[in-house]
């Protein structure tokens, strides 16, 4: 019985915590500013989905969210263990590859943004 209870409240606050995360989201400056998106914007929302268990919506919103993650997870393990050489190949390479899924899946959100405007002009 207890047991069920502290899921149950486990289970409330996780809900809790992720309408507050969505009702409180950091504004783009550089969309603000621009009106354009920038090579970032999607990632909080990509977040809360990932954390809801929306694999699917997750990629869809921002495609370099897990990478992102799992980098930012082996810099701070490399931190504390050093698994890297003194080269930092890995780091490199790591970033290099979540770099160039962010640059690409940018490219092909403003090419489809421009094809869109293009045949609405």
């Amino acid at each position: 019985m207890l047991l069920k209870v502290s899921l149950i409240q486990i289970f409330c606050s996780r809900l809790v915590f992720i309408n507050w995360l969505q009702n409180h989201l950091i504004p783009c400056p550089f969309k603000y500013l621009t009106g354009i998106d920038c090579p970032g914007c999607g990632f909080q929302r990509s977040v809360i989905a990932l954390v809801r268990g929306d694999l699917y919506k997750s990629l869809t919103l921002y495609p370099a969210t897990i990478p992102l993650l799992l980098l930012s997870a082996y810099l701070i393990i490399d931190k504390f263990f050093t698994l890297d050489n003194s080269k930092s190949i890995v780091k490199k390479t790591l970033f290099m590859f979540v770099g160039s899924i962010i640059l690409v899946s940018y490219f092909i959100k403003m090419w489809s943004i421009y094809e869109h405007y293009k045949a609405s002009a």
